[in-house]
């Protein structure tokens, strides 16, 4: 019969690492009774398998802590603190929160406003193709969401070394980070030799709490949700684009594992993608999440993570107004009216009363075509340096070394030509020189 090595972590906010106490050697009838009362449907502990050394699990508890089981006669265990080796080793140069070095280009924050930090935030390196587009790759942790699951799944992730820059949940709206955003996680595994989790620009891992099979996005309110829009600001401003190139989450394993899991399209194109999409990967989540929530569209928070002052103006109740019939009128919803007034009683509303309700977003604006034969070698102006930013934001930008930036070179014109083969052009129409048609498709904003 097998014994197992038990111990627990307990993970503070602020510790570097999770405390870990060794409680000493179990039978196989202790496991099976604590999975047995894991698998009970009211239970409040969760197990999961450790993802590389067989036999040993873990359980997740509703407080925080993080329970360890490891088989005694495992050629190799570690019990006594967490796993140092992931899916993508460190590296030896790996940045700390303490003096940490942006990457050349980087446009982003580091660290997202007000978030948890676990761990020594060093899990990652440099990426190894920082001239491809930025991406976002999400996660589920196939786990319960609420009450302190954040610390006992953010310790789990710990001691297996398979942490994400990022951990969310949905319920709570607790948001953490184990590392910069501007270095590699190591939640994917490589794809042969090429590093996954060090792919493009940047490569944003976030590490939802929920399962695949009941997507986290029903019946979730990004207007309720000031981290969640902070994390999806943070991505903007390192130039992810609010697209999915591969394609909506799928909703089940099997049409996962119909594929494809294009290269192509992981490597040259940026955007968002789930796990499910991401070559020498197997797993499916994170299920057919919502892309009207993620990423759902930009505005609802200032780049950088930060909230911006609300945008609104003001109605005057009058006789026969409700607020569901001034929220119909004003494009809203009651829930936003309640919480942008500080009503304490949705019912209690009077005539004459002065409510403050969102003002109608402005319109985009976009640069005009400057004009056939504008673009040439020597053309020297900011609607380059626009023109550019707009094409890395849509997946384009894959041949610049440097910038974008004012001069005309023959990276933009690449990176325009790959724009429109993806139109479905060819010939004179992918020539790489943005006329009427490519500049209108292309959105630039104005300058």
């Amino acid at each position: 019969m097998s014994q197992y090595h038990v111990a627990v972590d307990h993970l503070e906010d602020d510790a570097d690492r999770p405390t870990t106490t060794y409680l000493g050697i179990v039978d196989q009838a202790h496991a099976d009774e604590v999975r047995a009362i894991a698998a009970l449907e009211a239970s409040p502990r969760f197990v999961r398998e450790h993802p590389r050394l067989e036999g040993a699990f873990m359980v997740l508890r509703d407080d925080g802590d993080l329970d360890v089981y490891v088989p005694t006669d495992a050629a190799e265990y570690r019990v006594y603190a967490p796993d140092e080796t992931g899916k993508t080793p460190q590296d030896s140069d790996a940045d700390t929160a303490e003096g940490l070095q942006m990457p050349r280009g980087s446009s982003g924050p580091a660290y997202i406003s007000g978030v948890t930090r676990f761990g020594r935030q060093s899990i990652g390196g440099a990426m190894d193709t920082p001239g491809n587009p930025p991406r976002v790759v999400w996660h589920t942790t196939e786990s319960p969401a609420g009450a302190s699951y954040f610390t006992s799944i953010a310790a789990y992730l710990i001691r297996v070394g398979a942490e994400p820059q990022v951990i969310y949940d949905p319920v709570t709206d607790k948001l953490g980070q184990f590392g910069p955003l501007t270095r590699s996680g190591r939640a994917l595994k490589n794809d042969g030799s090429r590093r996954t989790n060090r792919e493009g620009k940047v490569c944003i891992q976030v590490e939802v709490l929920g399962r695949a099979a009941s997507p986290w996005t029903r019946g979730f309110d990004p207007a309720e949700k000031p981290n969640f829009r902070r994390l999806l600001a943070a991505a903007r401003a390192h130039g992810v684009p609010d697209v999915w190139p591969a394609g909506a989450p799928k909703g089940t394993a099997a049409e996962v594992a119909k594929g494809p899991r294009s290269r192509t399209t992981w490597q040259s194109r940026g955007g968002h993608f789930g796990h499910g999409h991401v070559p020498g990967n197997s797993h499916w989540d994170p299920g057919a999440i919502s892309t009207a929530v993620v990423p759902g569209k930009a505005g609802g928070s200032g780049e950088g993570g930060q909230d911006p002052a609300p945008s609104t103006s003001t109605y005057t109740v009058r006789k026969g107004d409700t607020l569901t019939s001034i929220a119909k009128a004003h494009g809203t919803t009651v829930a936003k009216l309640v919480s942008l007034n500080g009503l304490k009683d949705a019912d209690e509303i009077r005539v004459g009363q002065r409510l403050k309700v969102a003002a109608a977003p402005a319109k985009p604006t976009y640069e005009p075509f400057p004009g056939d034969g504008f673009f040439h070698g020597g053309r020297n102006s900011p609607i380059v340096t626009a023109l550019g930013h707009r094409l890395v934001a849509l997946g384009f930008g894959k041949h610049y070394k440097s910038g974008p930036g004012p001069d005309w070179t023959n990276a933009d014109r690449d990176n325009v030509r790959d724009f429109q083969r993806a139109q479905g052009w060819s010939g004179t129409d992918a020539d790489g020189y943005p006329g009427p048609e490519t500049w209108k498709r292309l959105k630039v904003p104005k300058v």
